[in-house]
């Protein structure tokens, strides 16, 4: 099934916000059950680990303002390079930065889904 860069703009944008306000319902539908995801820490990140952070309020987005870069459809995937100016807070600790994101979205029969990506700080 086909994909096109208007669908996935507009997937990109509902995880901004899913992200923001910690929208575990939309998050759990958008997030693949085996996604891997690397941190700017190099710290692997399963779909799982990520629910927990947004269920304990662990993550704090008072900022989120995208630049895309790049977005590449391949029949039903579509790789997404985005950069967020972002400013929040993370276990209370501040974040604040550029950073460069990479995610792979599939669709499948019940919606598209990110199934990897990476993020690392630009300076």
């Amino acid at each position: 099934m086909m994909i096109s860069k208007t669908e996935i703009l507009g997937m990109e944008e509902r995880l901004i916000e899913g992200i923001k306000g910690s929208d575990i319902k939309f998050l759990e539908k958008s997030l693949h059950k085996d996604l891997l995801f690397l941190a700017p820490n190099g710290q692997i990140i399963t779909k799982e680990m990520d629910l927990a952070s947004h269920r304990a309020g662990e993550m704090e987005v008072e900022q989120l303002i995208p630049t895309f870069e790049q977005v590449r459809i391949i029949g039903d995937t579509a790789l997404v390079v985005v950069v967020y100016d972002t400013k929040g807070t993370m276990l209370g600790n501040p974040i604040q930065g550029k950073f460069r994101y990479f995610r792979v979205w599939k669709q499948f029969p019940d919606g598209l889904k990110v199934m990897g990506g990476s993020c690392i700080k630009l300076d």
